[in-house]
């Protein structure tokens, strides 16, 4: 083998390294949230606050992408968000909108850009999609909560 074809070859090597780098970088993070009631008022309050669903948040570069269900609402569903909480299990503000079904059982999709500290909330299961119902515990409607976990 002459040098030549050895840097060639080295050369061809070097390229594959650098694009499974790339490719590794660039794969899909999946996280997933169970939606479910959380108990934060009155027991009258948890009469209408009923149902259950999934989500799937894919994480592509800073774009979070999101579809779920949910099922079983007292009450037609209003909006979902992401939520970003201060800590796992914690509420905290919304961060972006979502697409939602207006039924008692329906879809919910969408997707947002993540600055870096909402990346690094996502990584430590701070961030949360919360959705709302016509007869949701008041103010704002809050039906069901699924942190968003790997």
């Amino acid at each position: 083998m002459t040098v030549k074809s050895r840097g060639v070859i080295a050369a061809a090597v070097a390229a594959l390294v650098v694009a499974g780098a790339v490719l590794s970088a660039q794969s899909n993070e999946k996280y997933s949230a169970r939606l479910a009631w959380v108990p934060i008022s009155g027991a009258n309050d948890r009469l209408n606050v009923t149902g259950k669903g999934t989500a799937t948040a894919t994480l592509s570069g800073t774009k979070l992408s999101v579809t779920g269900t949910f099922e079983g609402l007292a009450a037609a569903a209003t909006v979902a968000r992401v939520h970003q909480g201060v800590a796992r299990g914690a509420r905290g503000p919304a961060i972006g909108d979502l697409v939602v079904s207006k039924g008692t059982s329906g879809t919910i999709t969408g997707g947002i850009a993540l600055t870096p500290e909402q990346l690094a909330s996502l990584k430590q299961g701070h961030l949360y999609i919360q959705l709302h119902s016509e007869k949701g515990i008041a103010p704002d409607g809050s039906n069901l909560w699924g942190w968003f976990l790997r």
